[in-house]
């Protein structure tokens, strides 16, 4: 993603439109979709085209981890200033990290991450990381359950409830196990690439005929397995100010400070984790003092919060990644 040209391009009520019909649905045709914001086809089509290639808006196909058995880390990173950025990089690199945030003072990364088997896990987080020069600790934290994800951020929404319903996707099944194999892998990549990709584009890139590749992409969504996700700074939004939160909550009050916080529009996720803080969220902002009025009077507010860590991003280097399975080579 371009980082530079999300200040200059500035998005309409149309575009907004489009960002929202695209965050429920991100492979709706844009004929549907100009139907349902009223505007053309084309109008559209040229709109989201504008948007991409300007870096500031994309949409991309991810598999989800938690249908698959993976299990779901967000880590920390302390290490020296001049190595925060190269290490940044190598894990926003990862085919298996979905964000990558550089934190306030340059010294602290925020990663995700969905691992596929224990081996795995212990490699990145155990090995990998504490070998590198100039890392100073590493902490990672399993995440327990989700009560926000980013494509369910409120911040960005502008339909209607009608509008919404009349581009909402038929609801995924979740019951029929879906196997993945080498096969998929050229879909799969090229859709983590451009989750838009043209059923010509996918059987090209995979040998299957477009009716094959039709069947495969509405089996993989109906299990659950493939998700689409748009991929937008929230700058280019108007909101200009990100922060990670990490809370300690009473266990008797956790669920219920996890709900009230999921009910803000601030926030763009929510989860449950291990450590010695159990509650993690992701906030935006339009500025500063919008961020220091939602800590003091909207979180602060939740009596069961014991402790609360905040430190603001300063820059974002994954956003929306993409998951490529542990499938044969």
């Amino acid at each position: 993603m371009a980082h530079a040209e999300t200040e200059t391009v500035i998005l309409d009520d149309v575009d907004r439109g489009l960002v929202h019909a695209l965050r429920i649905d991100g492979r709706a045709p844009f004929r549907h979709v100009g139907e349902v914001i009223g505007v053309s086809e084309n109008t559209v089509a040229r709109r989201y085209r504008r948007l991409r290639t300007a870096g500031v808006l994309r949409v991309v196909g991810a598999l989800n981890g938690g249908r698959l058995g993976y299990s779901a880390w967000t880590i920390r990173v302390r290490c020296a200033p001049d190595a925060a950025l190269p290490i940044a990089k190598s894990l926003a690199a990862r085919a298996d990290t979905s964000y990558v945030h550089l934190l306030s003072g340059g010294t602290e990364i925020s990663c995700g991450a969905q691992i596929p088997t224990r081996d795995e896990s212990d490699a990145l987080l155990l090995r990998a990381l504490p070998r590198t020069a100039r890392v100073t600790s590493v902490t990672a934290h399993l995440l327990l359950g989700s009560y926000v994800l980013p494509n369910d951020w409120t911040g960005a929404a502008v339909l209607s409830a009608e509008q919404v319903a009349a581009l909402s996707p038929p609801p995924v099944a979740e019951t029929d196990d879906i196997e993945l194999s080498a096969a998929d892998r050229p879909l799969l990549t090229l859709l983590s690439q451009d989750g838009r990709a043209s059923h010509a584009q996918l059987a090209a890139a995979t040998g299957w005929s477009e009716a094959t590749v039709r069947r495969r992409l509405f089996l993989l969504r109906q299990a659950g397995v493939l998700a689409f996700f748009v991929d937008i700074p929230p700058a280019a939004l108007g909101f200009h100010t990100e922060a990670r939160l990490w809370m300690s909550v009473r266990p008797s009050g956790l669920t219920a400070v996890a709900a009230a916080i999921a009910e803000h529009p601030e926030v763009s996720l929510v989860s449950l984790t291990t450590g010695p803080s159990n509650l993690l969220a992701a906030v935006n902002c339009r500025d500063a003092g919008h961020l220091s009025r939602y800590l003091t009077e909207r979180v602060g507010m939740l009596d069961a919060i014991r402790a609360i860590e905040t430190a603001p991003v300063i820059r974002t280097l994954k956003r929306a990644g993409a998951l490529l399975p542990a499938i044969p080579a």
